[in-house]
């Protein structure tokens, strides 16, 4: 096996300095366990399951709100709000298959860095093809039919976030180029699909709805538009977004003591502020380089990056000591082992967080926790 040196110098245009983790070498077995099992698994497109509560077509993606639910005292009128609580009869087809997608391809693309072997880049093309080029499967790069609410809208701008798991396959797509196992013309067409989506996501009343969140929403939609376009090669998207987590995101989102203060008022306040970290940790790597480093970037009252890993990672490291409510839903499962930490110890050459990310759970198996654990694939962001 070949020895896998991290390099700082990937995290962010830095010095050469490397780092004793062999992530390789921590990965391989996981990786190459889940992608064998793949293997044997047919691409699931949106078109194998529909709602009658759809106002879109059998190609366009559909979802409901989660903490909607019937009132009851007018149990066929519109559904009124929970906030945290999830309503497991509403319609999550379209997002399980997403998230299968997101899962099953970027474990196929680090089987493929890792292996050379063929066979699983040419695994995760078909997949590619079912979900963006065959005029049979394809989802339409649209998402005016997400988490609507039945008996109020159609569609929302918060459904954008059901497309963060398309983030770690845009990752993948490049890992997968060399293989030849996607021709010319087929990464021609997956690289528009995206660049229809981005133009949709960034003009849209929806995704402008989305972009002007001022909660973990809108740092995942920097996220996504960032992976999007580093995936078309979009410069100036990129550099849209670099600005807005220094002069919006952080300043916005983040108090003096590194916390997340609109997370920590949900009812959920420990998961969403573990997904936000998640969210702007994935924004640093994606968006850091010689002339300008996120991850050391700070406001003059030092609000940064460094402050919110300093803010959660005791509570990364002892759930006990959580200081406020517990989470409504799922408390228990968290936390897993969060990309967060790794990123920020190698962008920090923090041991503290290399060692804790490596004694985490690497692959929850709670629905709700795979929803919102979205880079699950170091691999196919460190260099």
């Amino acid at each position: 096996m070949t020895f896998f040196l991290v390099m700082a110098s990937s995290i962010a245009g830095m010095s050469v300095q490397q780092s004793p983790l062999d992530l390789s070498a921590i990965e391989t077995q996981r990786v190459l366990s889940a992608a064998d099992k793949y293997l044997e698994e047919e691409p699931i497109t949106i078109t194998r399951a529909t709602s009658p509560r759809s106002a879109g077509g059998p190609h366009e993606y559909f979802s409901e709100g989660d903490y909607w639910w019937p009132d009851p005292k007018n149990p066929e009128g519109p559904y009124i709000q929970r906030d945290g609580m999830t309503n497991p009869e509403n319609f999550t087809a379209h997002r399980l298959a997403l998230i299968r997608l997101s899962v099953q391809v970027p474990a196929l693309a680090a089987a493929y860095k890792l292996t050379g072997k063929k066979k699983y880049a040419e695994h995760a093309a078909g997949h590619l093809r079912a979900w963006f080029l065959d005029e049979k499967t394809r989802m339409l790069p649209h998402l005016k039919y997400a988490q609507a609410i039945h008996g109020k809208v159609t569609g929302r701008g918060v459904g954008i976030i059901d497309t963060l798991h398309l983030v770690e396959l845009a990752r993948s797509v490049p890992v997968l180029k060399p293989s030849g196992a996607i021709s010319p013309a087929e990464l021609q067409g997956i690289q528009e699909w995206f660049r229809q989506y981005l133009e949709w996501m960034t003009t849209h009343p929806y995704g402008i709805e989305e972009r002007d969140a001022k909660n973990n929403h809108g740092a995942c939609w920097v996220l996504q538009v960032a992976a999007f376009a580093d995936l078309v090669g979009d410069q100036s998207k990129l550099e849209f977004c670099r600005t807005r987590f220094k002069e919006l995101l952080i300043p916005n989102q983040m108090a003096e003591n590194g916390s997340f203060p609109l997370e920590l008022k949900r009812t959920k306040p420990y998961g969403y502020s573990l997904f936000n970290l998640e969210a702007m940790a994935g924004i640093c790597m994606l968006l850091s380089n010689a002339k300008d480093n996120l991850w050391t970037f700070q406001l003059s009252d030092g609000r940064g990056m460094r402050k919110a890993m300093e803010f959660l990672y005791p509570y990364i490291a002892d759930k006990s000591r959580w200081p406020y409510p517990p989470d409504v839903m799922f408390f228990e499962y968290w936390p897993v082992r969060q990309s967060s930490l790794l990123f920020a110890g190698l962008a920090f050459r923090e041991a503290n967080y290399l060692d804790l990310w490596k004694k985490l759970d690497p692959d929850p198996t709670n629905e709700e926790v795979v929803r919102n654990f979205p880079i699950r694939q170091p691999l196919l962001w460190v260099r």
